[in-house]
């Protein structure tokens, strides 16, 4: 069975092939990336922290811009080889081994 992040990753790599006729290059969608990153800040700056929300701003969807976040990941993913799916999973290995403890200790957190 296909793990979900490399179906997303196919999912992604279909939709360029039909409708984006080709992959920007790299630095376009690092720009892009960045690009989209500063809309979920914007969100979570003045819909969760001490920033008033612009009445233009109320109508922006984070779930959706955070989805802008993941396509262009995935397009950079795409066109670099990566394979996002063991990436994930190696990374979520590493985790669980070196913040076992350490979360549960942290007096911070409770």
């Amino acid at each position: 069975m296909e793990a979900a992040i490399q179906s997303l990753q196919k999912e992604v790599d279909t939709w360029i092939q039909d409708f984006g006729v080709r992959y920007f290059n790299e630095l376009t969608n690092m720009a892009q990336l960045t690009e989209e990153v500063g809309e979920v800040a914007r969100i979570i700056a003045r819909r969760y922290g001490e920033q008033s929300e612009k009445e233009s701003d109320r109508s922006k969807d984070l779930g959706e811009e955070l989805a802008d976040v993941l396509f262009v990941t995935f397009c950079l993913a795409n066109q670099t080889g990566t394979d996002l799916q063991a990436a994930f999973d190696r990374r979520m290995a590493a985790k669980g081994a070196r913040d076992k403890e350490r979360h549960a200790s942290n007096p911070k957190l409770r």
